[in-house]
């Protein structure tokens, strides 16, 4: 403010040369910042280019969303607290071999973390069928119940939830509840009034009115995880409303998929809420009653992997990019949102290539105008190559599944767009499993119903086009 008032009082010339100085000052902090921090040569020239151009407002934009402050608050926290396989080091490893020990030993490689057997992973379509097994696990909670979630609605379904987390808190068990700060509501979250009036700890994610802590809103956790006593998880696609209730017959219906889990990698999932609560609210829950023993519930070999702007950036494109190119006989992927970068692209397209059967299933419509515009673009290249892209019919499905060579499966919370594969918090989990492989690419391909052809796209108009390609530009951010 001293500075401001000082400046008023220079002639207009000293007026002249403080903004020059000031302007110069200004381009040679954004440029060593950005040499130093920024990794992705495309963002490095855009920033400096623009900051050389309007050095005032170049700066405060870079400040407010060019760095990556979460991954200095990651570092921190996580330097203060060291959790990584503490509580894992005597469960059951297993050591993969074939053609899939590349993806193996790279995956463990960059999270830590290992493939552990004796798991059973089965799938639930759509909060008809997930939700009453959801609610059930919660009414029997004795220890824990953790649950994260990107969207929990002040609805029927939501109050359902809500009631049953507050039951279980009262019957002695330790409860938290993080929702995302954006999807959940920014301005107004009624489920998080109602819960902590019952007295719930709950916390909404990178969630803030102020000005300075801005950045954080575009960096959105979109992971759906319960937890229950250490001994059944819940992960998937599935949010927590009643337009996942397809006998509802809500006004927008939304089909999904969710996966219960039981047996040793419950562990994992625990252990990753807990590293999520503790970067939000810095409560350390990492405590050994919520890692029971636990029996093996199968012959499943399975691995969370977790990624976000944080110390666990692009684990998880890093993983199905590994899979794709190992893959000999099939991909299939089913997404809502189909918008990844070229390199995801050129790998797919590479495999189609070398033969493989490549088949991405998408809806016809999704539920963001802007997105199936921008995918038009991005839909060109692995179409060229001889990749195929089928349309799924309404409603809306929102599941988010990988099948490779129908022995590798991927399922969890990342849609396959840039969104989130580099600025959202997600979780994913890899399974090692023939059988489930094979059902889960019988699921995927039961949801064709319409073939995308190259012809249908480069016909569409000029002004279609335009508007695909502006819509495009938006690309890092629908």
């Amino acid at each position: 403010m001293h500075v401001f008032y000082t400046y008023l009082f220079l002639t207009d010339f000293q007026q002249d040369a403080f903004l020059a100085i000031l302007r110069f000052v200004l381009i040679l902090l954004v440029i060593f910042h950005v040499l130093r921090h920024v990794r992705d040569t495309r963002s490095s020239i855009g920033w400096i280019g623009f900051t050389l151009i309007m050095p005032i407002t170049g700066f405060i934009l870079y400040m407010m969303f060019g760095v990556n402050r979460v991954v200095h608050r990651a570092q921190k926290l996580v330097n203060n607290r060291p959790w990584h396989n503490k509580l894992l080091d005597n469960m059951t490893r297993y050591y993969i071999k074939g053609h899939f020990y590349p993806l193996a030993k790279v995956v463990e490689g960059f999270t830590g973390r290992p493939l552990l057997i004796g798991n059973k992973v089965e799938p639930l379509f759509n909060g008809d069928e997930a939700y009453p097994v959801m609610l059930e696990a919660i009414n029997s909670a004795k220890v824990c119940v953790f649950l994260s979630t990107y969207i929990l609605k002040s609805d029927e379904t939501g109050k359902a939830f809500a009631d049953a987390l507050i039951a279980a808190q009262q019957r002695g068990a330790t409860v938290r509840v993080l929702v995302d700060g954006i999807g959940s509501g920014y301005f107004y979250c009624p489920i998080s009034k109602y819960l902590k009036k019952n007295g719930i700890k709950m916390d909404r994610f990178m969630h803030s009115f102020l000005p300075w802590k801005m950045p954080f809103i575009n960096l959105r956790t979109h992971k759906k995880i319960l937890i229950v006593d250490g001994k059944v998880g819940f992960l998937g696609g599935l949010n927590i409303a009643n337009e996942n209730v397809l006998a509802l017959h809500p006004k927008h219906p939304v089909s999904d998929t969710h996966f219960k889990i039981t047996g040793t990698i419950v562990h994992e999932l625990t252990e990753a809420f807990l590293q999520d609560w503790f970067f939000i609210t810095a409560e350390d829950l990492n405590k050994k009653s919520f890692y029971p023993e636990t029996e093996t519930a199968g012959n499943m070999i399975c691995r969370i992997i977790t990624a976000g702007p944080d110390s666990d950036i692009e684990k998880i494109k890093y993983t199905m990019m590994q899979a794709i190119s190992l893959a000999r006989k099939s991909i299939r992927i089913m997404t809502p949102y189909f918008l990844p970068d070229d390199r995801f692209l050129s790998l797919l397209s590479l495999a189609a290539i070398r033969g493989v059967d490549v088949e991405i299933v998408i809806p016809e419509q999704s539920n963001q105008r802007l997105v199936d515009w921008a995918r038009n673009i991005n839909n060109l290249m692995p179409l060229q190559h001889g990749c195929k892209i089928w349309l799924v019919k309404a409603p809306f499905n929102h599941s988010k599944l990988m099948v490779i060579d129908r022995i590798w499966s991927f399922v969890g919370s990342s849609n396959v767009d840039m969104r989130s594969l580099r600025l959202n918090f997600e979780i994913n989990m890899e399974i090692y499993h023939k059988e489930f492989a094979e059902n889960l690419d019988d699921f995927i391909g039961s949801h064709r119903y319409k073939l995308l052809t190259l012809e249908e796209l480069e016909n569409r108009s000029i002004i279609a086009k335009f508007r695909d390609a502006t819509t495009r530009l938006l690309l890092p951010y629908l």
